[in-house]
């Protein structure tokens, strides 16, 4: 399964990554590739969980542009 994430660096310059068709899926990492290493784990960790107490795996998501 593929899936869309959203990276970004923090104010303490960790890069936090989140899977926003996961609810509650967020890594982190030193650096950009650290960040996706872990959320590669963090996502089959939280689909594990997921089907395991027979939650849906993901949720529907839609991106958007806003102008602000």
């Amino acid at each position: 399964m593929n899936f869309q994430v959203t990276l970004y660096r923090d104010e303490d310059g960790v890069w936090i990554v989140e899977c926003p068709s996961i609810p509650g899926c967020v890594s982190q990492g030193d650096s950009r590739e650290d960040a996706i290493v872990n959320i590669r784990e963090a996502i089959q960790g939280c689909l594990q969980t997921r089907s395991e107490r027979g939650m849906p795996l993901t949720i529907e998501t839609t991106h958007v542009e806003v102008q602000a």
